[in-house]
């Protein structure tokens, strides 16, 4: 997410340094820290301003740089720019509260060792302990998660504005979010979703004047049984409910892939009740969910064929 040097930059850099000023903190060429210096700036953590021939890095008013230089500035024995290179923000951004290696690594999508090491590394400057095989902070340094956390969010909304700037996330983890917006996107980035997404697999709505994207950082489309979840989370009423279960009864989608993506989008009821709702035909008291009779004039409707 950021590399150790524009680390180093946000924990140095006052108000108004030059490039050459900085270069001389951090014992790096001026060059170096021109480049480095244009990274943040494309990323919104620090602006620059012209002072005759001279350019000034003013660090921006981004509460991930805020919560950042608070940690340097009070513990400024640590050095945090080493701590959290790697994959050491994406860990931290799932201790927000005691979890154990497996399940950081699980929702983090990374091997298990790479935690081990990432976790081993904190343990041994004291800012993480563990308590019956769970990780969590110490002390006040669970605003290390604040920073991640901040820092994630700060930098989707960048990517976002940049493509749409009246856009909205609706969901989020480290590296991926579900955004709505105002406006079509045409990013590689970001690939539609929402009810739009449905007429791939030849089922069309009415559609609303939002359009969906999700961002990923791949050139993956979005999949059956993440369009159902990103559906639910769009609008988790029964309209919805009802299209989600239209797609279920019309595309082969994989289960256990379907419930993978439910435990990630924190779905795992919703999508449980959907799954009852067409096994059972509709033997399940949720009044999210239609009346079995009137699913079917639905799926009629939309030619869609029920298992019987």
């Amino acid at each position: 997410m950021l590399r150790r040097i524009e680390l180093e930059v946000l924990a140095t850099v006052d108000r108004g340094d030059t490039i050459s000023e900085l270069a001389t903190k951090l014992d790096h060429s001026e060059s170096y820290l021109s480049r480095t210096v244009s990274d943040l700036v494309e990323k919104g953590l620090v602006y620059t301003e012209r002072d005759g021939r001279r350019k000034r890095v003013v660090p921006s008013d981004a509460r991930a740089v805020e919560r950042y230089q608070d940690l340097v500035r009070q513990h400024s024995h640590i050095e945090f720019p080493e701590l959290l290179t790697g994959k050491a923000l994406e860990v931290l951004y799932y201790l927000d509260q005691p979890r154990t290696v497996a399940e950081i690594a699980d929702r983090s999508d990374n091997y298990r060792n790479t935690v081990n090491r990432v976790l081993k590394r904190f343990c041994d400057r004291g800012l993480v302990g563990t308590d019956a095989g769970r990780y969590e902070f110490n002390a006040d340094f669970d605003r290390l998660y604040e920073f991640a956390r901040e820092l994630a969010h700060h930098l989707h909304r960048h990517r976002l504005e940049v493509v749409a700037q009246k856009g909205t996330i609706l969901w989020e983890n480290y590296d991926e979010f579900l955004a709505q917006a105002e406006m079509e996107i045409n990013a590689d980035e970001f690939h539609e979703t929402g009810l739009a997404r449905f007429a791939a697999f030849n089922l069309r709505f009415l559609l609303t004047g939002h359009r969906y994207y999700f961002y990923d950082g791949e050139p993956d489309v979005v999949s059956p049984a993440e369009l159902c979840c990103h559906t639910l989370l769009i609008d988790d009423g029964s309209r919805h409910r009802s299209y989600c279960l239209l797609l279920l009864s019309h595309v082969d989608v994989n289960e256990d892939d379907l419930c993978e993506q439910a435990a990630k989008y924190g779905l795992e009821d919703e999508i449980d009740a959907l799954l009852q709702y067409l096994e059972t035909h509709g033997e399940i008291e949720d009044s999210h969910l239609p009346e079995w009779s009137e699913f079917q004039e639905l799926a009629a409707e939309y030619e869609v064929d029920l298992l019987q």
